[in-house]
């Protein structure tokens, strides 16, 4: 059991984007550290940050920065020592990150599936219907499910996602179990096995990162952070790193720990569906080597239109 920390004399500072479901998973880390050091719920501030993009809703991330868009505001403040931590969708957080950042810890991963919002299964859509995401992944999955769809972008917290569907601007979407599960939305879709659809690389994981050069923080995170979790998150992170490409760049990764080791399936897809490259390989002591060597068979495997969009 670790040893639990005074109650800090100011206090600690988690910086979060402002969403709904970033406050709620801001509040899990609060939680997580109250009951790891035995503070009162005071001890624990959460300071929104309003980012990139939070503020751009109309086009795809890929069109304008990617997932820097969801880190550079909060990773400014953590340098700037306006917060003693960040706390992420571990999706949502660039493979390369600056030297001067670490991640601290990975709350237990949630379910890493998709749910579909708006119809009994994706077999059962109407012909032709328009399924709202800006998931480059998703959007590929499904086209080469289904490549009658018509995939058209579709951004915003998850009410008003799940509000577009529900007044028949778009027939269906597709979020992440997780996220609707940690903002009571538990009911709500339903969920598409990995099987069909392998999730987003992280989907399902909470992050916090620190300074790198604060030992204070960095032992504090260390009493919640979840061994398996991190594990698993950063042999699929390695992969992504591994395969280059962009936000553009139709990736799916599930990794699962097997005793020492780690199980990882890939996926990579062509834009439209037409094409995907899937495999899996055990990671002895989940090594990122095993990672990339996965993610190069992916590439060796795929044609020359589906390597180009993994070109840097």
């Amino acid at each position: 059991m670790t040893d639990r920390m005074p109650t800090p004399a100011s206090p600690f500072r988690l910086g979060s984007r402002g969403s709904p479901l970033a406050l709620a998973q801001a509040e899990m880390v609060a939680s997580a550290l109250m009951a790891a050091h035995g503070w009162p719920r005071a001890a624990v501030e959460i300071v929104t940050v309003t980012t990139s993009g939070d503020r751009i809703q109309d086009r795809a991330l890929a069109e304008i920065g990617g997932k820097a868009l969801w880190t550079k505001e909060l990773d400014y403040t953590l340098l700037n020592n306006e917060v003693d931590c960040a706390v992420h969708s571990m999706k949502d957080v660039e493979t390369v990150r600056p030297d001067t950042i670490l991640i601290g810890a990975m709350l237990p991963r949630a379910v890493v599936n998709d749910r579909l919002i708006g119809a009994s299964s994706i077999e059962a859509l109407r012909q032709g219907a328009v399924v709202g995401t800006s998931s480059p992944r998703r959007a590929a999955q499904l086209r080469a499910i289904r490549p009658d769809l018509q995939i058209r972008l579709l951004r915003g917290n998850v009410a008003t996602r799940i509000a577009r569907v529900e007044s028949g601007d778009y027939d269906a979407t597709l979020l992440a179990a997780a996220g609707l599960d940690r903002l009571g939305y538990d009911g709500v879709g339903v969920t598409i096995p990995v099987e069909t659809m392998l999730p987003a690389a992280s989907q399902g994981a909470i992050g916090v990162e620190c300074r790198a050069d604060d030992a204070r923080t960095r032992t504090l995170l260390a009493a919640i952070g979840h061994g398996p979790t991190f594990r698993c998150v950063m042999a699929e992170r390695a992969l992504l790193l591994a395969l280059g490409g962009s936000c553009h760049s139709p990736i799916a990764a599930l990794a699962r720990q097997q005793g020492d080791d780690i199980l990882l399936a890939a996926q990579i897809l062509a834009e439209d569906g037409g094409e995907q490259v899937t495999g899996e390989a055990l990671l002895p002591g989940g090594s990122a080597e095993g990672a990339a060597a996965l993610a190069m068979a992916l590439l060796d495997r795929a044609s020359p239109s589906l390597r180009g969009l993994f070109e840097a």
